[in-house]
């Protein structure tokens, strides 16, 4: 199973679980989350993250640098209108309005895990379309081996940018492309059936739920195709302790902290942490790559 579910599909398979006398959501998600051929994260269930914890406990430096602090920050960020470019090694560069992302690409329902490089989790549901596909729109030209991600960096709307000057603003990223064209990347534009909320990456971001969660760009402005690996806000700023590829690994540790284990969100036991973050099927991509040297 490659965990992306289609909301008609989630709905019926709860209506079910339901008519079965099964009511949790944990059982839920042990139903439809684990991928094929593994077994779910230790004992524990993979329940959905309750939606309140989802909004209230973020990474968005260019609003606060606390967790609890991001939500009451992003009142002055301004996500309509708003405009994401494609550029670079295509054949057909575009500027897309997200009234014309939104009309373009069908939105499905995208239940991932999520897990930080600070040793935490959690379990989000998605709503969004394969990044492939925007690419396929615009024709990657045969050079093109990378892509770089940019975010908005607006100091008038975003506070923790004038708080942070030491920092490589904009935020960047970047995949390699069959990284990107993998069916399991995702530009989401919702989070539990709601339009994405400002502090979870509003109006568009990436998720790539095999990677650790700041290889997850939000609030995008800019993708560009490129024939060399881009820098990166994490690598630029501390090069010692985030890479480019930043796969879940719980044999590489982070410089200041095991990555064995991950506490999930609204839970007290942590439990071990998967390679890949429990998505095998993305394994073929790093074959003959060692995956220690190449964090």
């Amino acid at each position: 199973m490659d965990e992306i579910t289609p909301k008609a599909l989630y709905l019926n398979r709860r209506q079910f679980l339901r008519a079965a006398g099964i009511t949790s959501a944990a059982a839920l998600l042990g139903a439809c989350t684990t991928p094929a051929g593994t077994s779910a994260p230790s004992a524990l269930a993979n329940e959905l993250t309750k939606k309140e914890t989802a909004l209230s406990f973020n990474n968005f430096y260019e609003f606060s640098l606390a967790k609890a602090g991001v939500a009451p920050a992003v009142g002055k960020f301004q996500t309509s209108p708003w405009t994401l470019e494609i550029t670079g090694l295509v054949d057909k560069p575009t500027t897309f309005s997200m009234e014309q992302v939104k009309q373009k690409f069908s939105s499905t329902e995208h239940v991932y895990r999520m897990r930080c490089v600070e040793g935490w989790s959690m379990v989000l549901p998605w709503q969004g379309f394969s990044l492939a596909d925007l690419l396929n729109e615009v024709s990657p030209k045969t050079q093109a081996k990378y892509v770089r991600f940019q975010t908005a960096a607006l100091p008038d709307q975003m506070p923790g940018i004038g708080e942070t000057n030491s920092f490589p603003w904009p935020y960047t990223e970047g995949l390699r492309l069959d990284e990107a064209m993998h069916k399991l990347t995702l530009l989401a534009t919702g989070l539990y059936d709601e339009d994405i909320s400002k502090q979870n990456g509003a109006p568009i971001r990436l998720v790539v739920p095999w990677k650790y969660g700041f290889k997850s760009i939000k609030s995008l402005i800019k993708i560009e195709l490129t024939t060399e690996e881009p820098d990166t806000f994490w690598n630029l700023y501390a090069p010692n302790e985030y890479g480019f590829y930043a796969n879940v690994n719980p044999a590489v540790d982070h410089p200041r902290w095991s990555q064995a284990t991950e506490l999930r969100i609204g839970e007290d036991q942590r439990r071990a942490t998967l390679l890949f973050n429990g998505y095998e099927e993305v394994a073929p991509l790093y074959q003959g790559m060692d995956l220690k040297a190449n964090f």
